[in-house]
């Protein structure tokens, strides 16, 4: 079994990568943008990439074999200079198409430059974390704009790609992973008000994700799931 892990050495992305060396018949391939996780393992293969250039995406698929799931783990919530907004005031269009940039554009460049590695005969998987924020239809606190279009666009992209390869590669299954407030360097500032017993950590969350992925097919195509593997509202 063959696993890309795009984001891994993120927290999530990490996590999802020691998840899978356990399995004895899986190859892990992983990528990291700037620095190269000190992880290393006969059967985990990482490369340098940037998700949002597309001769990245291009370069990596030229070096990749066939796959049976494709996680990104790719996701900016923040940056040095911009928090989430907490009015539509505080919109700032750069940091808006930064959001766009990191957390829609590599999924589509992703299934563009990748599609034929998970055409297979058997199932596979091609998912992309994403986030409850996003639902249009859940959305009853408002704020956060950029992240929440951000997502909400994600979502759609993956609805899309979905229908399209349900009849180009009717084998693989696109899905929409909500993972829950995650202990990670994405969600520290923004912990102190989440409930008793839903911080997760990273590890929590890969088995969530694993557990969905194996009881998941093409037949569950185009759905957005949350860690508890209920179906939430687009």
């Amino acid at each position: 079994m063959n696993v890309l892990i795009v984001g891994g050495s993120g927290g999530i992305g990490l996590a999802l990568v020691q998840h899978y060396l356990a399995y004895e018949d899986a190859n892990i391939f992983a990528t990291y943008r700037t620095q190269k996780p000190s992880l290393n393992h006969p059967k985990l293969t990482w490369f340098k990439v940037n998700v949002t250039v597309e001769s990245d995406i291009a370069d990596l698929a030229q070096q990749l074999p066939k796959l049976r799931l494709l996680i990104n783990a790719i996701g900016m919530l923040h940056d040095g200079e911009h928090n989430p907004e907490k009015t539509v005031n505080d919109f700032d269009s750069d940091f808006f198409n930064k959001n766009i940039a990191i957390n829609v554009t590599p999924s589509l460049l992703l299934a563009k430059h990748l599609a034929h590695h998970l055409k297979t005969k058997s199932s596979s998987h091609f998912i992309t974390i994403s986030a409850k924020i996003g639902s249009i239809e859940d959305n009853r606190l408002g704020g956060w704009v950029s992240y929440r279009s951000s997502k909400a666009a994600l979502n759609m992209a993956l609805k899309t790609i979905s229908i399209e390869w349900r009849f180009k590669q009717s084998n693989t299954c696109v899905l929409a992973f909500h993972p829950g407030t995650t202990d990670t360097n994405l969600s520290k500032r923004f912990q102190q008000n989440v409930p008793e017993g839903k911080l997760f950590t990273p590890e929590y969350v890969a088995e969530c994700l694993n557990n969905i992925i194996c009881h998941t097919s093409a037949n569950d195509t185009g759905k957005f799931y949350s860690y508890d593997g209920s179906i939430l509202p687009w």
